[in-house]
Protein backbone atom coordinates (compact mmCIF):
# COMPACT_ATOMS: atom_id res chain seq x y z
CA UNK A 1 0.00 0.00 0.00
CA UNK A 2 1.20 3.55 -0.73
CA UNK A 3 0.96 6.18 1.99
CA UNK A 4 1.95 9.83 2.35
CA UNK A 5 2.86 11.00 5.84
CA UNK A 6 4.15 14.18 7.45
CA UNK A 7 6.61 14.52 10.31
CA UNK A 8 6.64 14.46 13.24
CA UNK A 9 5.89 10.77 13.08
CA UNK A 10 3.77 9.96 16.11
CA UNK A 11 2.35 6.72 17.47
CA UNK A 12 -0.93 7.63 15.77
CA UNK A 13 0.92 7.46 12.44
CA UNK A 14 3.03 4.37 13.19
CA UNK A 15 0.02 2.28 14.22
CA UNK A 16 -1.36 2.61 10.67
CA UNK A 17 1.88 1.63 8.91
CA UNK A 18 2.40 -1.99 7.89
CA UNK A 19 5.49 -3.88 6.89
CA UNK A 20 5.77 -3.63 3.10
CA UNK A 21 3.99 -0.27 2.78
CA UNK A 22 5.52 2.24 0.39
CA UNK A 23 5.67 5.55 2.24
CA UNK A 24 6.48 9.09 1.13
CA UNK A 25 7.62 11.35 3.98
CA UNK A 26 7.37 15.14 3.99
CA UNK A 27 8.74 17.29 6.80
CA UNK A 28 11.76 17.66 9.05
CA UNK A 29 13.98 14.80 10.10
CA UNK A 30 17.48 14.40 11.48
CA UNK A 31 20.50 12.84 9.84
CA UNK A 32 22.94 10.96 12.07
CA UNK A 33 25.34 8.06 11.70
CA UNK A 34 27.34 5.97 14.16
CA UNK A 35 29.78 8.64 15.40
CA UNK A 36 26.90 11.03 16.18
CA UNK A 37 24.88 8.25 17.83
CA UNK A 38 27.87 7.38 20.00
CA UNK A 39 28.17 11.01 21.12
CA UNK A 40 24.47 11.22 21.94
CA UNK A 41 24.66 8.11 24.11
CA UNK A 42 27.80 9.43 25.84
CA UNK A 43 25.92 12.69 26.55
CA UNK A 44 23.04 10.71 28.06
CA UNK A 45 25.51 8.72 30.18
CA UNK A 46 26.82 12.05 31.54
CA UNK A 47 23.18 13.04 32.30
CA UNK A 48 23.29 15.79 29.66
CA UNK A 49 20.42 16.72 27.38
CA UNK A 50 20.50 15.54 23.79
CA UNK A 51 21.34 18.18 21.17
CA UNK A 52 18.11 17.31 19.29
CA UNK A 53 14.49 16.88 20.30
CA UNK A 54 14.18 13.10 20.21
CA UNK A 55 10.41 12.91 20.90
CA UNK A 56 8.54 11.70 17.81
CA UNK A 57 11.68 12.25 15.75
CA UNK A 58 12.86 10.49 12.62
CA UNK A 59 16.56 9.80 12.21
CA UNK A 60 17.93 9.01 8.77
CA UNK A 61 21.17 7.00 8.88
CA UNK A 62 23.11 8.86 6.22
CA UNK A 63 26.31 10.82 5.71
CA UNK A 64 25.94 13.09 2.68
CA UNK A 65 28.56 13.93 0.13
CA UNK A 66 29.34 17.65 -0.35
CA UNK A 67 26.57 19.69 -1.92
CA UNK A 68 26.96 20.82 -5.51
CA UNK A 69 26.27 24.43 -6.47
CA UNK A 70 22.64 25.34 -5.90
CA UNK A 71 21.79 22.15 -3.96
CA UNK A 72 21.27 21.85 -0.19
CA UNK A 73 23.03 18.49 0.01
CA UNK A 74 25.06 16.04 -2.05
CA UNK A 75 24.35 12.38 -2.61
CA UNK A 76 22.21 11.18 0.31
CA UNK A 77 21.96 7.39 0.31
CA UNK A 78 21.28 5.35 3.45
CA UNK A 79 24.00 3.68 5.47
CA UNK A 80 23.84 0.21 7.03
CA UNK A 81 21.51 0.38 10.02
CA UNK A 82 23.16 -2.38 12.08
CA UNK A 83 25.94 0.06 12.95
CA UNK A 84 23.38 1.99 15.05
CA UNK A 85 21.91 -1.13 16.71
CA UNK A 86 23.80 -0.67 19.99
CA UNK A 87 22.43 2.89 20.31
CA UNK A 88 18.93 2.70 18.80
CA UNK A 89 17.02 0.99 21.65
CA UNK A 90 17.92 3.74 24.11
CA UNK A 91 16.87 6.50 21.70
CA UNK A 92 13.63 4.68 20.91
CA UNK A 93 12.93 4.39 24.64
CA UNK A 94 13.37 8.19 24.87
CA UNK A 95 10.74 8.82 22.19
CA UNK A 96 12.31 8.43 18.75
CA UNK A 97 9.57 7.04 16.49
CA UNK A 98 11.22 6.31 13.16
CA UNK A 99 14.57 5.26 11.74
CA UNK A 100 15.61 5.14 8.11
CA UNK A 101 18.53 3.04 6.91
CA UNK A 102 19.23 -0.11 4.99
CA UNK A 103 19.63 -3.71 6.07
CA UNK A 104 18.52 -5.90 8.94
CA UNK A 105 18.16 -4.91 12.60
CA UNK A 106 19.04 -6.80 15.78
CA UNK A 107 16.51 -8.47 18.06
CA UNK A 108 17.13 -5.71 20.64
CA UNK A 109 16.17 -3.03 18.12
CA UNK A 110 13.10 -4.96 16.95
CA UNK A 111 12.01 -5.40 20.58
CA UNK A 112 12.45 -1.64 21.16
CA UNK A 113 10.46 -0.85 18.00
CA UNK A 114 7.58 -2.98 19.30
CA UNK A 115 7.85 -1.68 22.88
CA UNK A 116 7.76 1.94 21.71
CA UNK A 117 5.31 1.52 18.81
CA UNK A 118 7.98 2.87 16.44
CA UNK A 119 8.90 1.95 12.86
CA UNK A 120 11.99 1.10 10.83
CA UNK A 121 12.01 2.24 7.22
CA UNK A 122 14.46 1.29 4.48
CA UNK A 123 15.59 3.68 1.80
CA UNK A 124 17.03 2.29 -1.41
CA UNK A 125 20.79 1.84 -1.20
CA UNK A 126 22.68 3.07 -4.25
CA UNK A 127 20.07 5.73 -5.00
CA UNK A 128 21.72 8.58 -3.08
CA UNK A 129 21.69 11.05 -5.98
CA UNK A 130 17.99 10.43 -6.57
CA UNK A 131 17.12 10.60 -2.85
CA UNK A 132 18.98 13.91 -2.51
CA UNK A 133 16.44 15.50 -4.89
CA UNK A 134 13.78 15.04 -2.17
CA UNK A 135 15.88 17.02 0.34
CA UNK A 136 14.95 20.70 0.13
CA UNK A 137 17.10 22.06 2.98
CA UNK A 138 19.92 20.89 5.22
CA UNK A 139 21.65 22.47 8.19
CA UNK A 140 24.22 21.15 10.63
CA UNK A 141 22.74 21.12 14.15
CA UNK A 142 25.71 19.84 16.14
CA UNK A 143 28.95 17.84 16.08
CA UNK A 144 30.24 19.85 13.12
CA UNK A 145 33.70 18.41 13.75
CA UNK A 146 32.39 15.04 12.53
CA UNK A 147 32.08 16.38 8.97
CA UNK A 148 29.70 14.17 6.99
CA UNK A 149 28.69 12.46 10.26
CA UNK A 150 27.53 15.68 11.95
CA UNK A 151 23.89 15.76 12.99
CA UNK A 152 21.85 17.63 10.42
CA UNK A 153 18.24 18.73 10.29
CA UNK A 154 16.82 18.25 6.82
CA UNK A 155 13.50 19.07 5.25
CA UNK A 156 12.24 16.49 2.78
CA UNK A 157 9.34 16.32 0.34
CA UNK A 158 7.91 12.95 -0.70
CA UNK A 159 11.00 11.09 0.52
CA UNK A 160 10.46 7.45 -0.57
CA UNK A 161 10.89 4.64 1.96
CA UNK A 162 9.51 1.16 2.62
CA UNK A 163 8.27 0.00 6.01
CA UNK A 164 10.54 -2.89 6.96
CA UNK A 165 9.61 -3.34 10.64
CA UNK A 166 6.25 -2.01 11.73
CA UNK A 167 5.06 -1.14 15.24
CA UNK A 168 3.80 -4.70 15.76
CA UNK A 169 7.15 -6.25 14.83
CA UNK A 170 6.22 -7.53 11.39
CA UNK A 171 9.48 -7.69 9.46
CA UNK A 172 9.50 -7.43 5.67
CA UNK A 173 12.89 -9.15 5.45
CA UNK A 174 11.43 -12.24 7.12
CA UNK A 175 7.99 -12.29 5.48
CA UNK A 176 9.35 -11.73 1.97
CA UNK A 177 11.69 -14.73 2.34
CA UNK A 178 8.76 -16.90 3.42
CA UNK A 179 6.68 -15.66 0.48
CA UNK A 180 9.55 -16.30 -1.95
CA UNK A 181 9.96 -19.88 -0.69
CA UNK A 182 6.29 -20.55 -1.47
CA UNK A 183 6.87 -19.83 -5.15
Amino acid sequence: MEKHITTPITQKITKDLRSGDYVYITGEMYVARDAAHKRMIEALDRKEELPIDIKDSTIYYMGPSPARDGRPIGSAGPTTATRMDKYAPRLLDLGEKAMIGKGKRSKEVIDAVIRNKAVYFAAVGGAGALLSKCIKSSEVICYDDLGAEAIRKIYVEDFPVIVVIDSEGNNLYETSIKEFKKI
